[in-house]
């Protein structure tokens, strides 16, 4: 065993276990009683889920009952389209910058590393390598009273004569604490792109859309392999691939997740169990990760499966025609939470001396069976249980949230309804009933109906033997009561079918104008959802993602300082044409000479760019590139102008070309005098299309 409670390989290649096995039983029933716990307690949550599930598929099930009058079975699946329309509006909002919708900002009042910093010398005064921050007595570098190492802290600006504080006015200065937020940024934005997040994010948004609650485990380490090729000594390529361990969240499904029955958020939670549905080959694959029991997982796969489906896994794996597909499964158990420090110490874990017997510890233990496979300390710092739940719609008191399919149950059933009594009716209206008086019809005839059929009569009025009788049609009174149900889901869900493409809008949506404002009615339900991804995944994921960066990144060590993560999915929510409209809006206003000291352009410039779909980073250049290519751009202008280098005019062009020779008594070149009385225009150059005369012959020049 090792200080921090971890298992490690033995010598001969087998991990240790510790010799209180008999103790492990105990420990594996403690957490199979904690998983009963929670089965228990979102037993109710669990029906809801099912019965929303049913209704995105289509699925009528037991407790539907049918008059026996009843032939129709159909189901109208609104339900699928609203979950769809709500899933594709938001990813389309989060991600629609091409970017993960989280920001990195330095805190107001940063601690640990300076806000502004300013040049005290040349750069050439900077000497040899960085020096430590402490140094030693009597190094000339004490610290004033009041002072302390972090004040000195400039990040990558490290080593160069700054101080900190901002400098005079136009004198250079940087902002360390801005620098640090920007390259956690851009590592934590890096960090999720090699972990393919926003694929492992749309599905938790797809399952929090259904159900009303999406889940996000980690980030957790994983060593990616990064493809390499280099040459040999003889010139040929070499396939030479690195590992470099990234963290990786993953997509945990709502049905796997078990936490503490009686809390209200993930922070609320004393434990957290995710169930594992497992094969044989991935039971084996666990030995090759760290800190795993070799010989409790042997004991598993010599004992046999055990998994076991629960009530609702027929339907949402839609297995009923596999009997045996369960003959392969393990059912484990991963447990994140707390466990009493006595009870830790008597399953094996060593804890610090100062660790009471009353306090107690976070861990991760993996349980199949009666066997304890894994059992360690909490690897994060600080202890965290690594799961991120976030809800569609907040269910006041409880973890879980409110989907659009729970939301619209009542409008689904009751459009199902009037439509099959429609279709029932329809199928009595739309034929004939006949009746038929035997007495006045010879015996023994067919009753079989086809055109040119003959009845031969014996007695009785003539067309009164067989009647047709036509049944009344109420299907238009059910269509228009199904029609106000669909408007009730519409009320229900807040998306309204226009979101969808509902076709043949009439009224406000006539117009440009009309169509936007409904389009942002049709937001405001939209920017609550965004909200809560925001407040309940983004954060506390991106400050997971900083925490481990301090924790395991060794590559970067300028990540210091206060930050702050802030989440920006609620600031895309905004309609792109009516943002746009703002945004060219204010770009015409500062025009004025007057007013465009006042906004920040470039920032205006790249948020134009993003509001019309546009990569800001591929188009848009920052200040320094925006310097060297106005630079750039005066150069070219001036040689299209005719200047030189040294400001002197080059040769001119001939005569009669748009650019006359200048007399030196005539009229300047920017005089506009030669217009109108039949001379070449010596002003502004005329437009395409334009002759560059006045309508009359050139005239000599006196």
């Amino acid at each position: 065993m090792s200080d921090n409670g971890f298992l490690q390989p033995a010598d001969d290649g087998e991990v240790e276990v510790t010799n209180a096995g008999e103790q492990m039983v105990g420990l594996a029933g403690h957490i199979r009683s904690k998983f009963e716990d929670s089965e228990n307690g979102r037993r109710y949550h669990e029906e809801r889920w099912l019965q929303a599930y049913k209704n995105f598929r289509g699925i009528y099930d037991s407790t539907t009952q049918y008059r026996d009058s009843e032939r129709s079975k159909v189901f109208i699946k609104i339900t699928k389209t609203k979950v769809l329309a709500a899933y594709g509006q938001i990813a389309d909002i989060l991600f629609a910058n091409k970017k993960f919708p989280i920001v990195v900002e330095s805190t107001p009042v940063p601690e640990g590393i300076a806000e502004f910093a300013h040049l005290t010398g040349p750069l050439d005064q900077v000497q040899g390598p960085q020096q430590d921050p402490f140094g030693y007595a009597g190094d000339g570098r004490e610290l004033p009273p009041g002072a302390t190492e972090a004040t000195t802290n400039f990040g990558k600006y490290e080593g160069m004569p700054l101080t900190e504080g901002p400098s005079n006015f136009g004198e250079p200065q940087v902002e360390p604490a801005r620098e640090a937020a920007r390259m956690l940024e851009k590592t934590i934005h890096d960090q999720l792109l090699d972990t393919n997040a926003v694929n492992v994010l749309r599905n938790a948004i797809f399952e929090s859309s259904l159900l009303g609650t999406g889940i996000i485990k980690g980030p957790f380490n994983f060593y990616k392999r990064v493809h390499k090729w280099t040459k040999g000594e003889e010139g040929e390529r070499e396939y030479t691939p690195e590992e470099k361990i990234v963290p990786r969240i993953e997509h945990v499904s709502i049905w796997d997740f078990h936490p503490d029955p009686s809390a209200t958020n993930i922070e609320d939670c004393e434990y957290v169990i995710q169930r594992h549905r497992m094969s044989r080959q991935q039971l084996r694959n666990l030995i090759n990760r760290p800190f795993f029991n070799l010989r409790a997982i042997e004991n598993v796969l010599v004992r046999g499966p055990n998994y076991e489906d629960k009530y609702y896994e027929d339907t949402i794996r839609e297995e009923d025609t596999q009997p045996n597909h369960n003959e392969n499964r393990f059912e484990v158990l991963e447990y994140w939470g707390v466990l009493d420090a006595n009870f830790a110490r008597e399953v094996g874990l060593e804890l610090p001396d100062t660790v009471s017997e009353l306090d107690q510890v976070q861990i991760n233990a993996w349980v199949c069976g009666s066997e304890v496979i894994r059992c360690v300390l909490n690897p994060f710092t600080p202890a965290r249980i690594p799961f991120h739940a976030f809800p569609y719609e907040i269910n006041p008191y409880q973890i879980w949230g409110v989907g659009v399919a729970e939301n619209m149950e009542d409008a689904q059933m009751l459009m199902n309804g009037h439509v099959r009594m429609a279709i029932d009716n329809l199928a009595l209206a739309g034929n004939l009933v006949f009746d038929v008086d035997e007495a006045s019809l010879v015996p023994g005839q067919n009753f079989d109906i086809f055109p040119g059929k003959v009845f031969r009569r014996q007695s009785g009025v003539t067309g009164t033997a067989i009647n047709g009788l036509k049944f009344p049609n109420t299907a238009p009174e059910n269509i228009q009561m199904y029609q106000i149900a669909r408007q009730l889901s519409d009320e229900e869900t807040g998306i309204p079918s226009i979101m969808h493409g509902q076709t043949g809008v009439t009224g406000t949506g006539r117009t440009a104008s009309g169509l936007s404002m409904l389009l942002s009615s049709g937001n405001l339900s939209i920017k609550t959802v965004i909200k809560n991804i925001d407040d309940y995944l983004l954060k506390p994921l991106g400050e997971a993602f900083f925490q481990w960066n301090m924790q395991y990144n060794d590559k970067s060590p300028e990540i210091i300082g206060d930050l702050e993560i802030k989440p920006r999915g609620t600031s895309a929510v905004m309609q792109k044409e009516v943002r746009t409209q703002r945004l060219t809006t204010l770009l015409q206003t500062i025009a004025n000479p007057m007013l465009a000291p006042f906004i920040k352009i470039p920032n205006l410039v790249k948020e134009l760019a993003i509001s019309q779909d546009i990569d800001p980073d591929l188009l848009v250049n920052d200040m320094e590139e925006a310097k060297l290519y106005a630079e750039m751009l005066k150069g070219l202008q001036n040689a299209q102008q005719g200047t030189g280098p040294s400001g002197g005019a080059a040769d001119q062009q001939p005569a009669g070309m748009g650019s006359p020779e200048q007399l030196p008594d005539g009229p300047p070149p920017n005089d506009n005098s030669g217009v109108g009385n039949g001379t070449i225009g010596t002003g502004n150059v005329p437009a395409s299309g334009e002759s560059g005369f006045t309508g009359q012959s050139p005239q000599p020049q006196e």
